[in-house]
């Protein structure tokens, strides 16, 4: 009988690789710190900007910064990539560090085609030229889209490589806390920047000022990320002893790794269940600041910090239930505890609309962030899973899909609803309770389709698909 090139049982390694540590997760967290202080200098910032400053309609503005969501489908691409082609022998660190150099370039060239399209706006007006402007500035965030895309979806691959099962909440709490904590760091530059600046700067200093910061910081974020992984994916990387075919990249192309993530009736309903979670999670983001200030009556500073009292529970949740939580009671139970909590928060988000008291309002958020936050970290250790070794990077590529679409859909559901309500009554407080309403939903949907997820029938069939793969290719 001839032996199958496809086995259940791991490569025998030749030497045992060392269990990943608590520093080394610390280490590996850098990278997301960097990714959250570029997040909130693109989509915080230069949203202002362009709207404030330079006079750009919002809309338009919107559309052009959404064009990053709109090109995740790359991450699939990517993550198919670098399973199969390593680059400098490695196959996570090398796109990891393009990417993170690329997005760098790419985030200073927006800034320099966004003032273009200002000066073209304020000399011309809406003329073709300035829509050409335009256009180059919506490319130019569309490439940034990809090189986020080409350095994120390896990354958190590399996550799942470096790791045993039992570690994944640890480094998912670790990691996701310094996502926060880079949003946190990035918007306190942001604040001193424009408090530096004075209440009105003048064009050309807030040109300078910001051409400088998009220097600097950007540049930071690639040393954080070669301080991340510069030698982890080297010494902890199980990728080569999971897969048969880690050093044979003809075999398993993006179409036939496509056939292998579409196997499993599974990974279509962990794929539903993360559309309806990120919504059940998101719909509010366009809602919440004008929440405190048309119903609760709270001034812009004191809406501002909402937001705040959101991430801190985030927060909380996120550490706390990565290793607290995860290890005891499981990643599903966690994930479901924490939708559940969710909708229960969103009850308490409406009820507090009719108290009109901004502090009941605050806790009710730092609940809803707590939750959100043991949601997260159940839902990626799941997703962690939820990979076959050979395919890895495009599974974690299209679960990246899965909630870059569901965010970009997140915003724009949650602002139509609103004006829904508000065309339907008009009491505030029942127009944007339709929207937490609505919220609520999703996640009891994600909820349901989360009890259906089951990580051993999908290891099966995605091994039963390679191994069809591989036999074809025998064939």
């Amino acid at each position: 009988m001839e032996t199958s090139h496809f086995s259940d049982s791991p490569v025998e390694p030749t030497a045992v690789l060392p269990r990943i540590n608590l520093f080394t997760m610390l280490r590996l967290g850098l990278f997301q710190l960097g990714l959250g202080m570029m997040s909130v200098l693109l989509f915080g910032l230069l949203n202002r900007v362009l709207i404030k400053e330079l006079g750009v309609p919002a809309t338009i503005a919107s559309v052009v910064l959404a064009i990053t969501l709109l090109v995740s489908p790359a991450r699939v691409w990517f993550g198919q990539l670098s399973d199969t082609r390593p680059l400098w022998k490695l196959h996570r660190t090398g796109y990891v560090l393009v990417g993170v150099v690329a997005l760098a370039v790419l985030a200073f060239l927006a800034v320099q085609v966004m003032w273009q399209v200002g000066i073209s706006l304020q000399t011309n007006g809406w003329n073709s030229l300035t829509y050409a402007w335009t256009a180059l500035l919506a490319t130019t965030f569309g490439l940034y889209g990809i090189a986020v895309s080409a350095c994120s979806t390896p990354f958190a691959t590399l996550l799942v490589d470096v790791t045993e099962e039992e570690d994944r909440s640890k480094i998912v709490g670790v990691d996701w806390a310094m996502l926060i904590g880079g949003t946190i760091i990035g918007g306190i530059t942001i604040g001193v920047m424009l408090k530096r600046l004075g209440t009105d700067p003048s064009l050309d200093l807030l040109r300078s000022s910001i051409n400088q910061l998009f220097l600097i910081l950007p540049a930071i974020v690639v040393v954080l990320a070669l301080a991340a992984t510069w030698g982890v994916e080297k010494k902890y990387s199980r990728y080569a002893r999971r897969s048969r075919f880690a050093d044979l990249s003809e075999r398993i192309t993006l179409r036939r790794a496509w056939n292998i993530l579409t196997a499993s009736r599974q990974t279509r309903f962990f794929f539903t269940f993360l559309l309806a979670m990120t919504l059940g999670l998101f719909l509010q983001d366009a809602v919440l600041e004008p929440y405190g200030g048309q119903v609760f009556k709270m001034p812009a500073g004191a809406t501002a910090t909402l937001n705040a009292f959101w991430g801190t529970g985030t927060l909380i949740g996120i550490i706390g239930a990565g290793f607290a939580l995860a290890p005891r009671i499981g990643k599903r139970q966690t994930a479901r505890i924490g939708c559940q909590g969710v909708v229960l928060s969103l009850i308490l988000v409406i009820a507090a609309g009719f108290t009109q008291n901004p502090q009941f309002l605050q806790l009710t958020l730092l609940i809803f962030g707590l939750a959100a936050g043991i949601t997260t970290t159940g839902a990626i250790t799941l997703m962690m899973d939820l990979t076959a070794a050979e395919t890895a990077g495009t599974f974690i590529g299209a679960w990246g899909l899965a909630q870059a679409i569901s965010r970009g859909l997140a915003t724009i559901i949650g602002g139509t609803t609103l004006d829904l309500g508000k065309r339907l009554t008009s009491e505030l407080v029942i127009a944007y309770g339709l929207v937490f309403a609505l919220q609520a939903i999703c996640m009891m949907v994600a909820i349901s389709l989360l009890t259906r997820v089951n990580v051993q029938e999908f290891q099966t069939t995605a091994k039963e698909a390679i191994a069809s793969v591989i036999a074809g290719d025998r064939d």
